[in-house]
């Protein structure tokens, strides 16, 4: 692993369970994704969500930020969201997965 991506998602506190769901339910695809070794989905509070997830390389993460799941949440933007994802590209500096 190393590059990322750390992805800040602001829902409207209308769709707040739907982000949720959508984001649970891109785990699966995800792991289908040959280029992304680790993917994390979590919630910050009522209406913020993020991700993050890891890379061996800037062509795997260029993969992802075109994949599936890039597109869902480009989709969901539109009406779901209370402003555009915040995407950070980030370079590993150190990780432990266990």
């Amino acid at each position: 692993m190393k590059v990322g991506l750390l992805v800040r998602i602001e829902a409207k506190p209308e769709y707040a369970e739907e982000v949720g769901a959508m984001l649970r339910g891109a785990q699966e695809l995800a792991e289908r994704e040959q280029g992304t070794v680790t993917w994390f989905a979590f919630r910050e509070d009522a209406t913020t969500f993020g991700v993050f997830d890891t890379f061996d390389d800037e062509q795997g993460r260029q993969a992802h930020l075109t994949g599936p799941i890039a597109a869902a949440l480009g989709e969901a933007a539109k009406t779901k969201l209370s402003a555009p994802p915040v995407i950070a590209s980030v370079d590993l500096l150190g990780s432990k997965v266990s």
